[in-house]
C-alpha cells in the first residue's frame, strides 16, 4: 500500500514540475518527491506489510 502511495506522489510531482506549476514552498514537486521516497523507503523497508506474527497455522 505505501508503494502505491509513493507512485502517486511521484506522479504527482511530475504533474508540478511538468505542467511549472507555482505552488507554495510546502506543495513544491521536490517536497512532495522526498515524501514519495520516505513512503518507498518504509515500504521496502515492510513497514505497513500487514504481518501478524503466529497468526497463521500449518497442518
Amino acid at each position: 500500500m505505501l508503494g502505491i502511495a509513493a507512485a502517486v506522489l511521484f506522479f504527482i510531482a511530475f504533474l508540478i514540475n511538468a505542467a511549472d506549476l507555482s505552488t507554495n514552498d510546502v506543495f513544491a514537486s521536490g517536497n512532495v518527491m522526498l515524501l514519495g521516497l520516505m513512503l518507498l523507503a518504509l515500504h521496502v523497508a515492510g513497514v505497513g506489510a500487514g504481518n501478524r506474527i503466529g497468526g497463521s497455522r500449518r497442518r
